[in-house]
């Protein structure tokens, strides 16, 4: 049974910190996974497009199956650091009786193309979770055979989502979104989606806590070229994992340690519980995610001089930029206006001054945009200098 005060008390000495901040790639992963020990089955998979390694590791003996694959888009890399957080976590004695029930079979980076690009795409500009069904990339295929010779009897997808999004319609920012998939249009709530569902309400009763009304569910709209889709009509029962934004957190330091507790969550509940989807309704009450939020709200701004009764809210946007083997966040203006249905994750009160790009340029939709003036004082707009 799982000692969760016990997982995260200790969670800094199992840690991976070898792998932080935003850009992970196979450079970074493959000397932890040369460290680990024998218990840890490694295989080459298959190569990428763009012909680089796509690593396979196998842990535990028992009979319950899970397949686990993160990094499917190169640019979400925050489930990766969590599981190599369960791999250290798994190198101590109070886990072998949770490896004796569950065999694990894990793919780090599937998209090790993206992931070095730091794109969400493979290296021929495909999304690889729109490819499930038509498997025209080689990365699709690896994880299509994984599926077939490991037969899994339950599969994580792991992802990471976007700033914008709200734990239903709230100012809580979605740290963490799960989903049952559908497996088909009508979104029938078969026995496999209940199942689903079952784990993740196990995961967010773990997880409320910690995140209160933090934890949002994921829009459940059926494309069979969804790979999370696509398995669960398949009849294998599987859960999307959406690592999100933690307040003042853009490095998603805090946000893998949870991803780490919600992933032991399900791994301990399917390994000594049946699971048989009768258990799922309370995961109707995770509310569904909204798109309240913008990284920073600018109110009560004036922009026009020319205008001086004229005042807006301006809505910006970090562009997560790759510069020099550092992911680096970029202030866009995506939005001048009202934006009194938002929040911000930073709020800035202008108080009806006037608000100016450094060159004394009118702010428009689009700038790019480090400082902003407010009647001539600098104020920084970059990540760095924002947190507390």
């Amino acid at each position: 049974m799982l000692d969760i005060p016990y997982f995260l008390s200790e969670y800094t000495s199992f840690k991976a910190t070898a792998l932080a901040n935003r850009y992970i790639t196979n450079s970074h992963i493959e000397p932890l996974l040369n460290s680990l020990s024998s218990q840890f089955c490694q295989s080459l998979l298959g190569t990428s497009e763009a012909g680089m390694p796509v690593h396979g590791v196998q842990v535990g003996t028992g009979s319950k199956r899970i397949l686990i694959w993160s990094q499917m888009h190169g640019n979400e890399s925050t489930t990766t650091k969590a599981l190599f957080d369960l791999f250290n976590y798994f190198e101590l004695p109070n886990s072998e009786t949770l490896l004796e029930a569950c065999t694990l079979f894990i793919i780090p980076i599937l998209n090790p193309d993206g992931a070095e690009v730091y794109t969400r795409l493979n290296g021929r500009q495909i999304d690889l979770n729109r490819d499930a069904k038509d498997l025209s990339q080689s990365e699709s295929k690896i994880l299509r055979t994984a599926y077939n010779n490991f037969k899994p009897h339950f599969c994580f997808n792991m992802h990471g989502q976007r700033t914008i999004f709200s734990a239903g319609n709230t100012n809580n920012s979605a740290v963490i979104s799960f989903l049952s998939p559908s497996e088909n249009e009508e979104r029938s709530l078969t026995v496999t989606r209940q199942k689903s569902m079952e784990i993740i309400q196990v995961m967010n009763k773990a997880l409320q806590p910690f995140l209160p009304h933090q934890i949002g569910r994921y829009d459940d709209g059926f494309n069979d070229n969804c790979v999370g889709d696509y398995f669960q009509s398949l009849g294998t029962p599987t859960v999307l994992f959406e690592a999100g934004h933690f307040p003042e957190d853009y490095n998603r330091e805090k946000t893998r340690k949870y991803i780490a507790l919600a992933l032991i969550s399900a791994i301990d509940c399917i390994s000594f519980n049946r699971i048989t989807g009768v258990n799922f309704k309370s995961y109707f009450e995770i509310p569904e995610n909204g798109k309240l939020f913008n990284d920073i709200i600018i109110r009560n701004a004036l922009l026009d001089p020319s205008q001086p009764k004229v005042f807006n809210d301006v809505g910006i946007q970090y562009v997560e930029v790759l510069v020099s083997n550092t992911i680096t966040f970029k202030p866009k203006v995506v939005f001048v206006g009202n934006l009194n249905k938002k929040h911000g994750h930073l709020e800035i009160d202008a108080e009806f001054k006037k608000v100016s790009h450094p060159d004394f340029q009118v702010i428009s939709e689009n700038h790019e945009i480090d400082f902003i003036l407010i009647n001539l004082t600098k104020k920084s707009l970059l990540v760095n200098d924002n947190l507390t």
